[in-house]
This record gives C-alpha cells, structure tokens and sequence, in this order.
C-alpha cells in the first residue's frame, strides 16, 4: 500500500466513524479538548497499526473499544475520580437540547461508570447489545442486565428531580 493510498483510506474512516468516537471521547472525558486529544490519539495508533480487519463492523468494534480503552487509559493517569466534570464548551455544544434534555444528560453522565458505559454506547451511540459485550469483555447478559439497573437508577434521579413521567 502506497503512504498516499494509507492515508486516504485513514481519512476514509475517520469520515465514517470520526463523529461517533469523538462523542464518546467526550462522554466518558467530560473535556472538549481532551476528546479530541483522544481521538487524535486513536487514530495515531490507527494509522501506525493499520490493523487488517474481517469486516467492517470489526473495524468500527476496533475503534470503539481502542477509543473506550484509550479514554479509560487517560482517566486513570489522570486519577480522575468524577468522570464528567462539564466544560462550557460542551454545554454550549448541548445548548441546542432543552434544559430538561441536558438535564436528562447530565443524570446520564453522573451514572456509575459501568453503567455509564453501557448506557452511553447502547442508547447515544446506538450500538447493540452484542456489540457492547464485545467491545466491554463482559457477556450479553451482563450488558441487559447493567442496561436495567442504569435504567432503574435513572429512574429514581427523575423522581427525585420531579421529571418521571410514567
């Protein structure tokens, strides 16, 4: 492969999945700039790898679980304990949602990080159950079962801040 050819297909991905791992980045960072730091990181490591892959869904579970890793990675050298401490740049990137929608987002974010994980990769990102077993190395029923009691406990924040509408 010709370094021409590497990186039009480097930037072939970064347009497929740039978006979506940047969003994850700056769920689990909490930071704008160390997102992108992140992602920039990734893709680095993308780039020098250039891993071969089976399909295309087993490159887009690559680059999720390398960009959940590598985030988790700078967390824990950071020994953050609160992993989302809101910067203005990302609430005014939220300011096109309602008060009550990031509000909703914030109770999202302020999950316990292993339900926080499943929560934000399942239901912002979209991806399947399956998928997150993969990604997180736990089983399919591990990932529901997290799913319900992240569920359960957003509940009991909406009660409390009176937006449950059951």
């Amino acid at each position: 492969m010709t370094e021409n050819s590497i990186v039009d297909s480097c930037e072939q991905v970064y347009r497929l999945y740039g978006t979506m791992l940047y969003r994850i980045c700056c769920s689990y960072l909490g930071s704008v700039h160390d997102a992108e730091d992140a992602l920039q990181d990734v893709f680095c490591k993308y780039m020098v790898k250039l891993p071969s892959f089976k399909s295309e869904e087993h490159r887009k579970a690559w680059l999720i679980k390398a960009t959940v890793n590598h985030c988790k990675d700078v967390l824990r050298s950071k020994k953050r304990r609160q992993f989302f401490g809101y910067d203005e740049e990302i609430k005014e990137d939220a300011a096109t949602k309602s008060d009550e929608d990031f509000g909703v987002l914030e109770m999202i974010f302020s999950l316990p990080e292993k339900y926080k994980e499943v929560f934000v990769l399942h239901y912002l990102e979209n991806i399947s159950v399956m998928e997150i077993s993969s990604i997180c190395a736990i089983s399919q029923s591990a990932v529901k079962m997290r799913l319900m009691r992240g569920r359960e406990l957003l509940k009991d924040m909406l009660r409390k801040e009176g937006l449950e509408t059951d």
